[in-house]
């Protein structure tokens, strides 16, 4: 046995459908029926703004500045999923740039979220249906050493990921979600939706933006009010 190296060739993936359930859905529609603390660290931010990522997360875990299992996890990864990379938020290395992005396009991967560094920012950027996240760039390339571990938990700017997680990313961010709370969430987040838009109708046609709960709360913190 060799502790820290280990690969899981294949893992349960949710069924398409509810992958799609979130589909245009807001990432911050989402957290805040996530309790607002299930997005990564704001410093993981979107290589280009493209709209929305959307899949199912193939785990990768790196050592730091070295892409050996990056490179075995993009032959395994099938169509749909999303790589997601725990580099161990280290900077000073990339772990992989528009090359690899391009084979992973190429095989169907839907995009790439790296806790670490990328290069080719530019490319990176550029490229059409495939979305990169990642905490910096850097031209330094990477070592292809190992060890590392495929398809097992991981943790991306502070959340923990499993295999099979749904992954939604937009230009706010990104979030992970467990299959078994993805009906439910959905649900609820379409009807955050549906009072939003409401509130926004409000807003355009009447110039009014109803919130009681103001004056609630100003009441309740004893706030002096002079007119």
């Amino acid at each position: 046995m060799s502790v820290g190296c280990k690969i899981i060739k294949d893992f349960q993936r949710p069924a398409p459908e509810l992958v799609a359930l979130f589909k245009d859905m807001p990432v911050a529609n989402i957290d805040d029926n996530m309790n607002r603390i299930a997005a990564v660290d704001t410093a993981i931010e979107p290589i280009g703004y493209k709209g929305q990522l959307l899949g199912t997360a193939c785990t990768v875990r790196v050592a730091q500045g070295d892409n050996l299992m990056f490179h075995a996890a993009m032959d395994l990864a099938k169509p749909g999923d999303v790589i997601v990379i725990d580099a161990g938020g280290f900077t000073d290395r990339a772990i992989f740039g528009e090359l690899m992005a391009t084979y992973c396009k190429s095989r169907g991967i839907k995009g790439i979220v790296c806790d670490g560094a990328i290069r080719d920012r530019g490319g990176l950027a550029a490229m059409e249906n495939f979305h990169v996240y990642a905490r910096s760039a850097t031209p330094n390339g990477p070592y292809k050493n190992g060890p590392g571990e495929i398809n097992v938990p991981v943790v991306i700017g502070g959340k923990i990921v499993y295999p099979g997680d749904i992954v939604v990313g937009d230009d706010d961010g990104v979030l992970f979600i467990r299959p078994y709370e993805a009906a439910a969430l959905a649900e609820a987040t379409k009807a955050v939706e549906r009072k939003e838009a409401g509130i926004m109708e409000h807003i355009l046609n009447d110039g009014t933006y109803i919130r009681p709960w103001v004056n609630e709360k100003l009441k309740e913190i004893g706030c002096e009010i002079v007119e």
